[in-house]
């Protein structure tokens, strides 16, 4: 049977209603289409009572905070704004294992979110969890591929009762049901980012200057391959991005021998995200990207690589 969004609407909204009764419940909203699908949701069923909060971890996309606050209010949502730059770099100082980075993050969320839970006497957390997030996190007899930080990362203890409205829908449908509540289509139909944001495209440890390299990587990546698609160069990524490795090569600045890391650009084709096929890019723009980074990064990266690795083997993102 073909999935039917409005359907789904009405009863997710029965639903939340009926498991929060009278209650508050808090939402996490990260600025994609999962957490704003279910902010979006919770926020029909509970009225007053429920409050988006995006929490800004200084792993986010460029600008993702003003485009968040510009999402919330086209969504009519109730947002709360709250900045974790210290707290997220300071709990991730050192940490290089990517499971790790995911459970340390995952758990860092909770506690600030049961804090906002507290201040808002608010007894439930939303969360756009999806079938892949707890496929992959491992249960039962699955093994883990990686631990998703709103899944496997989660602590054991927390205060605050999960809603998940999304839970068993993958990302072609999440992405119907946003359609179906009027979102704008830059939402509904904006490229996945991972949970733990730039943390986990940043291989070894996280630093705030490894986040600022990242962050305009991925931005120029963005950017030159949206411009190719616009220009009919080549069909729109499912997904896109770019990737800091943790090595240094010998490159040349000027007329002096230079340092400097190496960064990978990622692009693939995939419908739910369970399986990936590593999109093509052509030449010319493979070239702007590196070109840009290169010069626009000259201080930071001076080599640029390209995946072709499709899921499996590889996975979509690198951690």
């Amino acid at each position: 049977m073909a999935f039917n969004p409005e359907k789904f609407i009405d009863e997710a909204i029965s639903e939340i209603k009926k498991q929060v009764g009278g209650g508050k419940a808090i939402v996490a909203m990260s600025g994609g289409v999962d957490s704003t699908v279910t902010a979006v949701l919770m926020g029909r069923a509970l009225g007053k009572n429920c409050a988006a909060i995006f929490v800004d971890t200084g792993y986010m996309r460029k600008n993702e905070p003003e485009r968040i606050k510009e999402i919330a209010a086209k969504s009519q949502l109730n947002l709360r704004f709250i900045d974790a730059h210290e707290e997220f770099y300071s709990a991730l100082k050192g940490i290089v294992e990517p499971e790790q980075k995911r459970k340390i993050i995952g758990e860092k969320f909770i506690r600030i979110f049961e804090k906002a839970a507290k201040e808002e006497k608010a007894a439930f957390l939303g969360q756009g969890t999806l079938a892949p997030d707890w496929i992959e996190s491992g249960s039962g007899l699955r093994a883990t591929i990686k631990s998703h930080h709103n899944v496997g990362g989660l602590p054991k203890e927390m205060n605050l009762t999960l809603v998940e409205p999304v839970r068993e829908l993958y990302k072609d449908e999440v992405r119907k049901v946003g359609k179906a509540l009027g979102l704008p289509e830059l939402i509904y139909n904006r490229q996945p980012f991972p949970g733990p944001g730039l943390a986990v495209r940043i291989m070894g440890e996280a630093t705030r200057e490894k986040a600022g390299i990242v962050r305009e990587a991925c931005a120029i990546a963005e950017e030159e391959i949206e411009r190719a698609a616009k220009e009919g160069k080549m069909l729109m990524p499912w997904q896109y991005f770019a990737v800091l490795l943790p090595i240094k090569t010998v490159g040349v600045l000027g007329d002096a021998r230079a340092y400097g890391y190496t960064v990978a650009v990622r692009a693939v084709e995939s419908f739910d995200g369970m399986t990936a096929k590593a999109c093509p890019i052509p030449p010319e723009v493979l070239e702007k990207i590196s070109n840009r980074i290169t010069r626009e990064l000259k201080e930071h990266v001076n080599r640029v690589v390209y995946d072709i690795t499709s899921k499996p083997p590889g996975t979509i993102e690198w951690e």
